[in-house]
Order: C-alpha cells, then sequence, then structure tokens
C-alpha cells in the first residue's frame, strides 16, 4: 500500500473514537468496491490490526474478480469476506450475526443516470428495502444510508445553505429524476422501518465525494478534473463552470460515517461536506496542481441528459458538527493527496 495513502488511512484510524463499540461486532457493507467503501474497509481492517476489534466484516458487490483486485492487502484475512450479491435481489446469505450495516451501493454516475436509469432507482430502493429487511431480523443492528445532497432538489433562493429540514424542487417527471427521487424514497423507507420495524437507522446525507479511491469509470465532472491532472493533462470543463456545491475528501466521509454509527441519534440524517467551491475555481485548483489549464468544451448529448441542472447546492453541516464531528483535511490537501497518491501504481 502506497505510503502516503497508508498515512492518511491511519490518521482516520488515530482518531480519538470509541473504536471499543466494534470489538467482536460484525459489519454489512454494500457497494464495497465504490470509492467511500473501499476506504472504509481499509481504515476499518487497519482497525482490526492496530486495535485489535476483531471486527468481522461482510463486503457485498457483484463481482469477486474487481474485489480481489481491491482488496488484495486483505483477501483470505480471517475478519474480511467478500459475498458476491446483487443489492436489488433479496439477501440470501446466512450470516450468525450483524451488528452494523452501511448502504452505500447506489448508481452515482451522471453517464449511468441516462444508460441505467432503471438500475440507478432500483439499487436505491430495492436495495435499500432488502438491506433494511436484514437489518430487522437482528437485535440491536444499526443501519446506516449514504443519501445525498441531491435529496434537497432545486435551491429555491430562500436559504444560502440546505439544512436537514430543507426541500426544493424536483421535476420527478424527467430522466434525471431517477436518482434523487429514488433517494428521497430510500430515506423515507429508513424511517418506516424504524416505525414499524423499530430498526435503528440514521441517514448520512453526502456532499460529492472525491478521493484516490474513486474508480476508472466515474464520470461526475470533479472525478474527470482528477484524472485529467493525474496524467498532466488540461482540465476540460464542459460547461461555464458557475455551479457552486460542497465537497468532502474520502477520508473526511468516511471519519463522518463512522463518528455517526457511533454517535449519531437513531432517526435522523446528518449533512457531511467540508468544502464550499464553484466548479471552474475546482477546476482551475487541479490544473494549478498539474500544471496545465482549463478549457471550455461542449457536452454530449449522452453527459447533458445526466447533468444535475443544480447550479448552488450548499450543504449546513452544523448538525453533525455539534455532535462532535470535525473534518481533518482541507480542499487543497485533499485534492494534492488524491493527484499525488493516484499517480502511485495501487490506483
Amino acid at each position: 500500500m502506497a505510503d502516503l495513502y497508508q498515512k492518511t488511512v491511519k490518521k482516520i484510524a488515530d482518531l480519538s473514537y470509541d473504536w471499543s463499540r466494534f470489538t467482536d461486532k460484525t459489519i454489512v457493507i454494500s457497494g464495497a468496491t465504490g470509492m467511500i467503501g473501499t476506504f472504509m474497509i481499509d481504515v476499518l481492517m487497519y482497525l482490526n490490526t492496530e486495535h485489535r476489534l476483531n471486527l468481522t466484516i461482510y463486503a457485498l458487490g457483484r463481482s469477486e474478480t474487481k474485489a480481489q483486485k481491491r482488496f488484495v492487502n486483505h483477501w483470505g484475512h480471517q475478519n474480511f469476506h467478500f459475498l458476491v450479491h446483487d443489492i436489488t435481489q433479496p439477501f440470501h446469505h446466512n450470516l450468525e450475526r450483524v451488528d452494523y450495516i452501511l448502504h452505500l451501493a447506489s448508481t452515482t454516475h451522471p453517464l449511468d443516470y441516462a444508460r441505467i436509469p432503471i438500475e440507478t432507482v432500483t439499487s436505491n430502493i430495492l436495495g435499500t428495502q432488502y438491506l433494511l429487511e436484514l437489518a430487522s431480523q437482528y437485535r440491536s443492528c444499526r443501519f446506516m444510508l449514504a443519501s445525498t445532497v441531491e435529496v434537497y432538489g432545486e435551491n429555491r433562493g430562500d436559504v444560502d445553505k440546505f439544512d436537514e429540514h430543507y426541500c426544493g424542487y424536483i421535476d420527478s417527471n424527467t430522466l434525471r429524476a431517477g436518482y434523487p427521487e429514488s433517494k428521497r424514497a430510500a430515506e423515507a423507507l429508513c424511517q418506516a422501518y424504524r416505525a414499524q420495524k423499530d430498526v435503528d437507522v440514521v441517514i448520512a446525507r453526502l456532499s460529492r465525494v472525491y478521493g484516490p479511491t474513486l474508480l476508472a469509470d466515474d464520470s461526475k465532472a470533479l472525478s474527470q478534473f482528477i484524472k485529467k491532472a493525474v496524467h498532466s493533462e488540461d482540465i476540460v470543463l464542459k460547461s461555464e463552470g458557475n455551479q457552486y456545491f460542497s465537497y468532502a475528501y474520502v477520508a473526511d466521509a468516511v471519519s463522518a460515517l463512522l463518528y455517526l454509527f457511533l454517535l449519531g441519534e437513531n432517526g435522523e440524517a446528518y449533512n457531511i461536506a467540508t468544502d464550499d467551491i464553484r466548479l471552474k475555481d475546482l477546476a482551475q485548483h487541479l490544473a494549478d496542481i498539474a500544471g496545465t489549464k482549463v478549457i471550455f468544451d461542449l457536452p454530449s448529448e449522452a453527459e447533458r441528459a445526466g447533468y444535475s441542472t443544480a447550479t448552488k447546492a450548499l450543504l449546513d453541516t452544523q448538525k453533525i458538527v455539534q455532535l462532535g464531528w470535525k473534518a481533518g483535511f482541507d480542499l487543497e490537501e485533499g485534492l494534492s493527496q488524491t493527484v499525488e497518491m493516484m499517480k502511485e501504481p495501487r490506483f
């Protein structure tokens, strides 16, 4: 494992959390081979080694070949188990105990919103229901849904930032609505299972997350910028770049998720973000890191169909900050680390 990546993992594992709460427990993680899932598992496995937690991890994914490549350092370890599973299907694996479930699996690539809109919706709705059903079978199991800033819809112009009670406009009669509307439905399912089956749920509403574990086919704008910077190429901006969004480095996203597992209140939703910046300024930051420049280009029809129409989506993070969580990285450090690490063979 590359030294810088290992140091970043260690920084999260060295936080003064009550890690003993995970001792001898079992966690199920869907979307395990994704950007957040990969980093999360690396942190948890580091904790297993350094803190002797004996935490059993069941990582869910559709491709064992892909998982074996991404988790080569953990494959065969007694505390790590990969289960081939499509979350749009009922959970059929027999597990002796489940203490935590982290539902990360989701179609999060703009191109896929247009290419596979059915899977976009079903992974969020059916996947959430099947894993909530799993949680309901185990006493004291805590379920966490990784939701999104997109549930807030369009900013109506009445607030600067979205707090957890804000609700903006979404045109549900569009192809692009499949992602935010199904995430809203997933959150509603969490509340339904909490009320009817007494499932302990916490909802994490993530801003746009970036980091060295991003997938090769990730079509989000920032991911494309990062990949260009890694190869010292010009950053291609397919708009005027005035979109004003919140972002979070993957290490901070994972530290926030772990914090919410430990201290988040049952039934509550929490925003997770660290930095607010316009897209054109973000592109320029990466161009500066790469020593290149920003160029403007028109998006293809497929790209345009998957783009969010939001122009301002900033998250108010007072709720999780007041709970006691703190970010560990600023934007400049997160971006520079991401580019540096992705130049290493591991990525």
